[in-house]
C-alpha cells in the first residue's frame, strides 16, 4: 500500500491545484480519461469552438435584410471536428499528461491513470486502464475534483440503440441529415442550434411547455418563440420507447395532440449531467452526498457530513471531514467551469495555508447559454425576487431601442434589470440577444463589488453607439 501526503481525483480544474508550493509534497494524481476533464475535452471549449463555427454558418439567414445576399455553399464537417479535436483539444489533453508524467516538475507526482473508488476513510483503490493489478493507496489530505456524466434517462429501449450524448456527438464521423435531440436545457440549446446552423434538419423534445426553463420567465418565454422558429421543437412531449431502424433511431412520443412517432438519423440526448460521486463510492469513505448527488462541502470546500445546502451553495451546520476537499461539478450546484476554477484557487489556498482559510465566494455566479440568440443571466430571476418580498424596480430594454442593435435589425433580443429599491443595487440581470454573455459582465462586477444602480449608470462613460448602450438605458430606467 502506497501512503502519500496528497491525492488528486480528476485532472479538469483539480490539475492546477499543483504549482511549486506542493513540490515538497508527495503527490497521487489519479486520472481515468484524457487529461483536462470536461471543459477542455467534451465541454465548455469545444462546444464554444462548434457554436463559432455555427454562427459563421448561420450569417446568410440574416444578412438578406441587411442588404447582401449571401449564399452557405458547403460544410466540411471533418474539417470543422478535426480542427477542433486533432489540431487543438487532441493535442492539448495530450500534452497535460506528458507533462505530469514526464517533466522534471512533476518528480515529486504519480500519475495513476485508471478508475478510483474509496475503500474506506482516506484509502482508494485505483484499477489501471490496462487491466492490469489494482493499487491501493492513502493519502494525509484527498481533493476529490473527478466531475460529472452526462445523465441518461430510464427510457424503454434506450439503452438498447446508438444514441449519442454531449460526451460523443461533437466527434460524429459524418454530419447527418437529421437529428433527434431529448432536452430543454442549455446542452440540448447549444446543439440544436450548432447543428441546425450546418444543416441539419433539427427536432427538439422536450417534456416541458418551455426551453431554458431555469431562465427568467421572460427570457425564457421568448427563447422558446424563437427556437420555434427555427427548429421543430416539440413541447409537452413525453418519449415512452426508443427503437433501432435501418434510417436511424424511431422515438414513439405523447404529446397533447396525442401519441406520435419521431424519426431521424441520430439521437442526441441532452437531458442533463449527474456527479460522478457514485462511481467512487464516497459512502464507503466516509463521506456524504445530497438528494442531487453531490458531495456535500462547507464554504471552505471541505466534506462535511450532515447539514443543509443553503442558497450560496455551500452545505451548512455539517460535521467537517477531516482532510478531504472537493471542487466542481461532483460538489457544485453551478456545474460550471469559472465556479470550478474559482473553487479550485480556494482549495489550494487552503491546503496551502490550513490556519488561515478562505471561503468560497458563489454570491453572484453568472451563466450563459450559446446558442441563438444568446442568453446570459447573474443573480435572481423575477420570480425569484419576488417570492423573497424583495421591493424591485424592474427595467426592460430591447436591442432594437439602441442605435447598434437598430443598425443590426434585431427585434428579438432585449435586457432585463432588477434592482432593490431599499438598497439601490442590483439584484438580477438577464439579457437575451447578440453577445449577450459580454454585455453581463459590467453588471457582474458592480453587483460584486457593491456598485449602486445609480453610479453604475451615470459615473462613467457608455460608447456611443455600441452595444453597451443597452445596459445603460436599461440602468437609467430603474427606479432605485
Amino acid at each position: 500500500m502506497q501512503h502519500f501526503d496528497l491525492i488528486i481525483i480528476g485532472t479538469g480544474s483539480g490539475n492546477s491545484i499543483l504549482d511549486e508550493r506542493f513540490r515538497g509534497r508527495k503527490v497521487a494524481l489519479i486520472e481515468r480519461d484524457k487529461f483536462g476533464g470536461t471543459c477542455l475535452n467534451v465541454g465548455c471549449i469545444p462546444t464554444k469552438m462548434l457554436v463559432y463555427t455555427a454562427d459563421v454558418a448561420a450569417t446568410p439567414s440574416r444578412s438578406s435584410r441587411l442588404g447582401v445576399d449571401e449564399t452557405l455553399d458547403n460544410v466540411r464537417w471533418s474539417d470543422i471536428r478535426d480542427r477542433i479535436f486533432a489540431d487543438r483539444i487532441d493535442q492539448i489533453a495530450a500534452g497535460g499528461r506528458d507533462y505530469r508524467l514526464n517533466h522534471e516538475d512533476n518528480a515529486n507526482v504519480t500519475v495513476f491513470e485508471g478508475d478510483a473508488r474509496f475503500t474506506g476513510p482516506k484509502q482508494l483503490t485505483v484499477a489501471p486502464n490496462d487491466g492490469g493489478t489494482a493499487t491501493t493507496i492513502t493519502g494525509d489530505e484527498i481533493v476529490l475534483a473527478a466531475g460529472g456524466r452526462p445523465s441518461v434517462p430510464d427510457i424503454e429501449g434506450l439503452a438498447d440503440v446508438d444514441f449519442h450524448t454531449s460526451d460523443t456527438v461533437m466527434r460524429l464521423e459524418r454530419l447527418p441529415a437529421s437529428m433527434t435531440i431529448l432536452g430543454s436545457g442549455f446542452i440540448a440549446a447549444e446543439f440544436a442550434h450548432v447543428f441546425a446552423a450546418l444543416g441539419v434538419a433539427v427536432t427538439l423534445v422536450a417534456r416541458s411547455g418551455a426551453l431554458l426553463r431555469a431562465q427568467d420567465a421572460e427570457v425564457s418565454e421568448r427563447f422558446t418563440e424563437i427556437a420555434r422558429g427555427s427548429w421543430d421543437v416539440r413541447l409537452n412531449t413525453a418519449t415512452r420507447k426508443v427503437e433501432q431502424y435501418d434510417g436511424g433511431i424511431r422515438l414513439h412520443v405523447e404529446s397533447p395532440d396525442g401519441p406520435g412517432v419521431i424519426e431521424s438519423e441520430v439521437l442526441l440526448v441532452a437531458t442533463g449531467r449527474t456527479p460522478n460521486t457514485d462511481q467512487l463510492d464516497v459512502a464507503a469513505g466516509g463521506l456524504e452526498t445530497d438528494e442531487a448527488g453531490l458531495l456535500k462541502v462547507d464554504e471552505f470546500q471541505r466534506a462535511v457530513v450532515g447539514g443543509t445546502r443553503g442558497e450560496n451553495g455551500a452545505v451548512a451546520g455539517g460535521a467537517v471531514v477531516p482532510g478531504v476537499w472537493a471542487l466542481g461539478d461532483i460538489c457544485s450546484p453551478y456545474q460550471l467551469k469559472h465556479v470550478a476554477n474559482h473553487e479550485q484557487r480556494v482549495v489550494q489556498h487552503n491546503l496551502v495555508t490550513p490556519d488561515a482559510l478562505v471561503a468560497s465566494d458563489h454570491r453572484f455566479v453568472p451563466h450563459a447559454v450559446f446558442s441563438s440568440p444568446q442568453v446570459a443571466s447573474v443573480g435572481l430571476t423575477e420570480e425569484q425576487a419576488r417570492a423573497r418580498g424583495l421591493e424591485i424596480s424592474v427595467a426592460r430594454q430591447d436591442y432594437g431601442g439602441i442605435a447598434y442593435g437598430w443598425a443590426m435589425e434585431d427585434t428579438t433580443g432585449f435586457a432585463k434589470l432588477l434592482a432593490d429599491k431599499n438598497t439601490g443595487m442590483l439584484v438580477g440581470a438577464h439579457i437575451i440577444g447578440p453577445q449577450a454573455s459580454s454585455l453581463l459582465q459590467p453588471l457582474i462586477q458592480a453587483m460584486s463589488f457593491g456598485q449602486p444602480v445609480k453610479n453604475l449608470a451615470r459615473g462613467q462613460y457608455w460608447i456611443h453607439p455600441s452595444l453597451p448602450e443597452l445596459i445603460e438605458n436599461a440602468l437609467l430606467q430603474l427606479d432605485a
